[in-house]
């Protein structure tokens, strides 16, 4: 991956492992919005703009070592994709989402976020989200604010959370929040995957696919395979059909192994915008 980092921002030289579209709108991340031509990032309390130049692209930023470190910068995705071209099954969804990167999320934002996911649409995702965020966080720049700390999330009652629109996701979110708190997040990165994601079921809120979308965004474990209805409805056109989705979770990652959280962005990725 050719980068070089500036005072101001990042300067993107290889369009072949990094794309924003890919990266934003593959499912894996909800603090960002489109306008026009450029992406707005807003992970936490950070902020960045990303527009595409003459030699590839800029991400515009104050915050330069969060952002190379949030984008995957150092991780070479050339290598990853050769690796999992040895799967037919990823021929076309490599080629469709080659700039597809995995983010390393903030943990407590990663936790709430995908909760409030649950059986819900991207949109409106992105739209409670950034409602707790202007409730709760401050401004970080052009009318953006931060993502709430945990110690003011830990302040509101469950009419809060039903009042921006969780609906029944209010109680699972007061409830998690008495359950958790930053250093046990922290002290979790510990535990090899089974034990972590058995320790991420115990949560209010947290069901097998939130689990894996935790484990793979949040705590960077590559050895899980989030199953939705798209990649469920991906596994029956290529596999023997089954219904039970934590044995098609099971079978994903006895196949792909470490490589499991890779390749279910791009499948995904590719899934959803072919049904689209």
């Amino acid at each position: 991956m050719q980068y070089e980092k500036l005072n101001n921002g990042i300067k993107i030289f290889n369009r072949d492992d990094f794309c924003p579209k890919h990266i934003l709108e593959c499912g894996q991340v909800f603090s960002y919005k489109k306008e026009g031509e450029k992406y707005i990032v807003y992970p936490q309390d950070k902020y960045a703009e990303i527009f595409e130049t003459e030699y590839g692209y800029f991400i515009e930023t104050d915050d330069v070592d969060f952002f190379e470190k949030y984008f995957d910068l150092q991780n070479d995705y050339g290598v990853i994709k050769k690796n999992l071209s040895e799967f037919n099954l990823l021929s076309e969804p490599i080629k469709f989402g080659y700039g597809i990167r995995i983010l390393n999320q903030d943990l407590f934002e990663t936790l709430i976020s995908f909760i409030i996911s649950a059986n819900n649409n991207i949109q409106r995702i992105k739209g409670i989200l950034d409602k707790i965020r202007k409730k709760l966080g401050f401004l970080v720049k052009n009318n953006v604010y931060s993502f709430p700390n945990y110690e003011k999330m830990l302040n509101c009652d469950e009419s809060f959370f039903r009042e921006i629109g969780c609906g029944y996701r209010a109680s699972y979110l007061v409830k998690v929040l008495r359950q958790i708190n930053p250093e046990m997040l922290e002290k979790m990165r510990q535990l090899d995957t089974a034990a972590l994601r058995k320790e991420l079921l115990t949560l209010y809120g947290v069901g097998p696919k939130v689990a894996d979308c935790i484990l793979l965004f949040g705590f960077k474990k590559n050895d899980v395979f989030p199953v939705d209805t798209w990649i469920h409805q991906m596994y029956n056109t290529f596999y023997p059909k089954l219904d039970n989705r934590e044995k098609i979770r099971n079978n994903l990652v006895a196949e792909f192994g470490k490589l499991s959280g890779y390749a279910q962005q791009y499948l995904f990725y590719y899934q959803r915008s072919s049904e689209i």
